[in-house]
C-alpha cells in the first residue's frame, strides 16, 4: 500500500522516482500506533528536504499524510516516508522544488534479528549525513560482502577510520564497558540518537581505526528495523554472540516510549 500526498499512488506517480532515483526518505517502526523517535524522523525529513531540494517541507502536513496512511493499521508495521518531486527533469534537477510525500507500509520483522557478520570495504558515502535514496553503492558492497560469505558491509574511510554499516550505524564496546560510536562521516540514525540520549551505559564518540577493532570486546549494529543487533564478526575479528552492555542497551531501548501518531 502506498499513498502520495494522502492519495493512493499510481504507476504514473511513481515513474519519476523509479527513473531518476533522486530524493530522500526515512524508515520507521510503528508499534500499536506509536513510533520511537517520531520527532527525530520528522526533523530528518525537514532537514534533508532543505539539503536535497532547497525548500522547507511542511512538517505538519507530512505528519498528516503519515497518519492517514497508517489509519486502521494495528500491531507492528514498517513505515517508509519518501520525499521526491514527480516533475523532476534529469536535465534540470535544479528546477525540482515541489517535493511530494510518499508513504508506504511493509511488514516489520522481529527485533532484534540474529547476530550478523560484516566485511569491511574502503568507501565513503556521498552526503553521508543525508538519508538519500541513492542506495546502489551500499547495496553493491552488501552484495560483495554476501558473496564473500558475510552478511553485510562496513565502510572504512581512506584514512582508516571505521564509519558505518551498509544501512545501519555501528557501535563498539571497549574493555571498560564504554560504548564507542565511530567519529567519522555517518548518517545520524534515529536509533543511534535515541541510544546516545541514555544515561547508561557510559558512551563516547571517538575515532575508531580499523587497527583498533581487535581491541574491542563487542560490536553492534543499530537502526529502526533491528534495534540493537550483535555484530559477531568484523572481517576475521570475532566478537561474542552477546555481551552485558549490549543486553543493557537493548533493554533500555525497549523501554523508550514511542510517540503517539
Amino acid at each position: 500500500m502506498a499513498e502520495l500526498n494522502g492519495k493512493p499512488a499510481t504507476l504514473d506517480d511513481l515513474q519519476s522516482l523509479a527513473l531518476t532515483n533522486y530524493g530522500h526518505f526515512t524508515s520507521m517502526r510503528m508499534e500499536d500506533g506509536t513510533i520511537r523517535g517520531l520527532s527525530l524522523h520528522l526533523d530528518r525529513l525537514v532537514r534533508d528536504c532543505r539539503a536535497v531540494f532547497g525548500v522547507e517541507l511542511d512538517r505538519e502536513q507530512t505528519l498528516s499524510y503519515i497518519r492517514k496512511a497508517v489509519e486502521g493499521v494495528a500491531g507492528v508495521a514498517g513505515v517508509r516516508v519518501t520525499v521526491f518531486d514527480p516533475a523532476l527533469d534529469m536535465a534540470r534537477p535544479s528546477d525540482a522544488k515541489t517535493p511530494h510525500v510518499l508513504v508506504n507500509l511493509r511488514p516489520a520483522g522481529a527485533m532484534p534479528p540474529p547476530p550478523l557478520t560484516a566485511k569491511t570495504f574502503t568507501f565513503s558515502r556521498d552526503d553521508a549525513e543525508v538519508k538519500h535514496i541513492g542506495l546502489h553503492p551500499q547495496l553493491k558492497l552488501r552484495r560483495d560482502a554476501q558473496l564473500a560469505g558475510f552478511d553485510d558491509a562496513v565502510f572504512v574511510e581512506r584514512d582508516g577510520r571505521v564509519s558505518e554499516g551498509g544501512t545501519w550505524n555501528l557501535g563498539f564496546v571497549d574493555h571498560e564497558g564504554t560504548v564507542i560510536w565511530p567519529d567519522a562521516p555517518v548518517l545520524p540514525g534515529t536509533t543511534m540518537l535515541l541510544l546516545q540520549g541514555l544515561e547508561a551505559p557510559k558512551q563516547t564518540t571517538a575515532p575508531v581505526q580499523l587497527a583498533d577493532v581487535p581491541n574491542m570486546v563487542a560490536a553492534f549494529a543499530t537502526n529502526v528495523s533491528i534495534g540493537v543487533r550483535t555484530v559477531s564478526a568484523l572481517d576475521d575479528v570475532q566478537f561474542p554472540q552477546d555481551h552485558p552492555v549490549l543486553a543493557a542497551l537493548r533493554d533500555a531501548y525497549a523501554d523508550i516510549p514511542g510517540e503517539r501518531l
